[in-house]
């Protein structure tokens, strides 16, 4: 049997999203809800407005333990690990030998171990990555039996803290353990739509009993795979597999941001990532500059551009593609981003994209598309 035709997996949330009358997909090897009957407009704009419910419980979920662990843990990514302190998280980037992006994860100190958030459709090979690379150094321990949920929204915080009192001190990308309607959680308030919330994992046979304490609260409706792809678009947040894979290096996409000093050129742990000759010479600017660069789109037609659509010039010459793309909710225009050549990167530069073989007029524009209102406090 191959992987196309393996039975799909169900979170524990399964019988949930059925009750409640999700659409249910194939998505990285499980069984998700794409939307439920109120459609995705509608849970998009309930997600931006009040607080959205999504079970990510396909994401991978794995702990590194011991003395040496954040370490060889930093080996794997240009980004800062050993100086993360107790309670706080990171975006982190792990890389293949030529720089190109294997995933992108989040990672958390807790003190007594170092936990890691992966993307559902990597975490098989990010696992055995992780642990053929650094498992001599420090213990690579899989966490298949949690659950992962995510409560996004202005009103997520006192929705949980009704629930987990305390967690409404937390600040971006801080978290702990608590008890959250007597279920045993660690909460980080983070997530990938660019609102205020939290990410909760749970043990799997806690999950529908979270959930169901979740959706007793009054800003609380269940949020699906549709409106979470739409949410991050306009929060200008890469989705793996379209924006960033191995393709890409994390300067060609633009996340120069999440590579901290200590690990460029002059830091004092320069270098000693996979990839990190290259990197650090297209952080420099210099002769290995990037050939293209991620850049937000705006249609200035009411056309929704989606992936893989050509961009080109007013000569019809082609100087990119689109890598996401829709009609943005809560701005009502048509948003995208994709890979220009840089000369075509700088804000205001009009390109565009063809859609069914006509071209549609695009605006290079700033990210986020929709302002990002993360709580720090």
């Amino acid at each position: 049997m191959s992987a196309a035709d393996a039975p799909l997996l169900k979170t524990p949330l399964h019988d949930l999203h059925v009750e409640l009358g999700a659409r249910m997909v194939p998505f990285a090897g499980y069984a998700m809800p794409v939307q439920y009957p109120s459609g995705l407009m509608a849970e998009h704009l309930h997600t931006r407005q009040a607080a959205g419910l999504f079970d990510v419980s396909h994401m991978g979920q794995l702990r590194l333990v011991g003395p040496d662990a954040a370490a060889a843990f930093e080996t794997l990514m240009p980004v800062d690990v050993i100086d993360l302190p107790v309670g706080k998280q990171r975006y982190g980037l792990l890389l293949n030998e030529d720089g190109g992006i294997l995933d992108d994860l989040m990672f958390f100190n807790r003190g007594d171990d170092i936990f890691v958030i992966v993307n559902g459709a990597c975490k098989a090979a990010d696992i055995a990555h992780i642990q053929s690379r650094i498992g001599a150094r420090c213990e690579v321990i899989p966490m298949p039996e949690m659950a992962l949920l995510a409560l996004q929204g202005p009103q997520a915080a006192a929705a949980l803290s009704r629930l987990a009192p305390g967690v409404e001190k937390l600040v971006f990308m801080s978290g702990g353990r608590f008890s959250v309607a007597g279920c045993d959680g660690f909460v980080t308030r983070s997530g990938y739509t660019g609102e205020d919330g939290f990410e909760i994992s749970v043990p799997s046979d806690q999950a529908e009993t979270l959930a169901h304490s979740l959706l007793a609260q009054p800003e609380a409706r269940p949020i699906g795979l549709g409106a979470r792809n739409s949410l991050r678009l306009e929060a200008g947040l890469c989705l793996y597999g379209n924006d960033i894979d191995t393709s890409t290096t994390p300067v060609e996409a633009g996340l120069n941001w999440a590579m901290q000093k200590v690990r460029r050129a002059g830091g004092a742990r320069a270098g000693g990532f996979p990839g990190a000759t290259k990197i650090l010479a297209q952080l420099q600017g210099s002769t290995a500059a990037p050939a293209r660069k991620r850049v937000g789109l705006v249609a200035l037609e009411r056309i929704p551009v989606r992936e893989h659509s050509e961009l080109q010039n007013d000569l019809g010459e082609r100087i990119g593609e689109v890598t996401s793309g829709l009609l943005g909710p809560s701005i009502d225009k048509p948003v995208a981003m994709g890979y220009v050549s840089p000369e075509f990167s700088a804000l205001g530069t009009r390109i565009n994209a063809i859609v069914r073989g006509k071209p549609v007029p695009m605006q290079v524009t700033a990210m986020p598309f929709v302002p990002n209102r993360y709580f720090r406090g």
